[in-house]
């Protein structure tokens, strides 16, 4: 065992399972190890690096802002947070935006916006229930794990946050049973159910549950921290299923590498959060935006297209593979059920030189969005062989 795996293991809380791999460089996606061993990253940080290592264009923008003020206190202005709130409005037709340090400050966020917006129209305690998906995960804080549909998930740390009623995934009359039992302020969804197992929701079932939503002055909020930025083909994973969510959280690939969060509001929340109701003492940081904005500006047309082009590639390829039983997924966030245990595979991918994930029993796939074709090609030929288990 190297020093720092020695060290990690002596110091640092035990709540990862790490593989024997010690990154030390890259380009793209494109990684070495500490021995110069060479890596496909097919996991992008968790969809977090969307524009790979060492993005020169990024890291002047970030470097840029270093050389200005690295922090000041939200009780200023700063212009590129101003800026990138500014961005994401203009892109996504929503009206205001907070801004955390992680997806799951991002789903606290939503989650005390939908309950103050009930709270302040219809009194306090009168609606503060809100509908998640059986399956689904929003964090993994107190609150966003009970707001989380894995029982997997519901133990040790009791007494969970009350008021969330879990139903199934795709079943619209469970969706309308609890919405008449329940005082719902807000429905929250995954359009991928990410670390469910890699399952984007049935359309229908999206459309239908807005419908109901709009009917009975319900919210709609999405959790879009993975499959936002891009990841699905689309800047956001709901514009494919004809909707547009009153909050949406985004946060993993936002700010290319650095700690962000956002919650964006729609047209009936703009001013229901008012001085003194949230904060972040790192949120919106400068250094963070001035990252961010740098992404979201590149995050085109002419790149989701290709996000769009290299995941039909990568579905054709994978699908004739041996040892694949089936792909699910949207954009560069795909699931892999396999005949071998997914750990296995994932395993016999980095011996080949391949970077996998895991979801639920699945492998899953979460490359930069700008992985190149002869990247792919390296990781195809690592990925047939780490999956054929003859």
């Amino acid at each position: 065992m190297n020093h720092v795996m020695e060290m990690d293991q002596s110091y640092i809380a035990g709540t990862y399972r790490r593989f024997p791999v010690q990154i030390v460089s890259g380009q793209g996606s494109t990684l070495y190890d500490d021995a110069g061993k060479k890596y496909i990253d097919l996991g992008a940080g968790i969809a977090v690096n969307g524009f790979g290592i060492n993005d020169a264009s990024w890291k002047d923008a970030v470097i840029a802002q270093l050389n200005q003020i690295q922090h000041t206190s939200n009780l200023y202005y700063t212009q590129p947070q101003a800026e990138l709130a500014e961005l994401l409005c203009r892109r996504t037709g929503m009206k205001k935006v907070f801004f955390g340090n992680s997806g799951a400050e991002a789903n606290e966020c939503a989650i005390k916006a939908a309950r103050k917006y009930a709270s302040d129209k219809y009194g306090e305690g009168v609606r503060n229930t809100i509908i998640t998906l059986v399956n689904s995960f929003h964090g993994r804080t107190i609150t966003t794990l009970s707001a989380t549909g894995q029982d997997v998930f519901h133990h040790h740390f009791g007494p969970f946050t009350p008021g969330f009623v879990h139903v199934p995934a795709n079943d619209i009359n469970a969706m309308r049973q609890a919405m008449n039992e329940h005082a719902v302020c807000g429905v929250m969804l995954e359009m991928v159910q990410g670390e469910g197992g890699v399952l984007p929701l049935a359309a229908d079932f999206v459309r239908q549950t807005a419908a109901l939503c709009a009917e009975k002055d319900i919210l709609m909020v999405v959790d879009e921290v993975q499959t936002g930025m891009g990841r699905t083909g689309t800047l956001f994973a709901y514009e494919q299923f004809g909707i547009h969510p009153d909050i949406v959280s985004t946060a993993k690939g936002i700010a290319g590498g650095l700690p962000m969060g956002a919650c964006l509001l729609g047209d009936k929340l703009q001013d229901t959060l008012s001085a003194g109701t949230h904060g972040s003492t790192f949120g919106g940081n400068p250094v963070c935006a001035a990252g961010a904005l740098n992404i979201l500006n590149r995050i085109d047309d002419t790149l989701l297209a290709d996000v769009r082009r290299k995941s039909a590639r990568l579905i054709q390829a994978i699908s004739a593979m041996r040892g694949v039983k089936s792909v699910s997924g949207m954009g560069l966030m795909l699931g892999i059920e396999t005949e071998a245990p997914a750990i296995d595979v994932v395993n016999r991918g980095i011996e080949r030189g391949v970077l996998m994930l895991t979801a639920k029993s699945k492998v899953r796939l979460l490359p930069a969005l700008t992985i190149t074709d002869a990247e792919l090609d390296e990781a195809l030929r690592a990925m047939a062989d780490a999956l054929d288990c003859r």
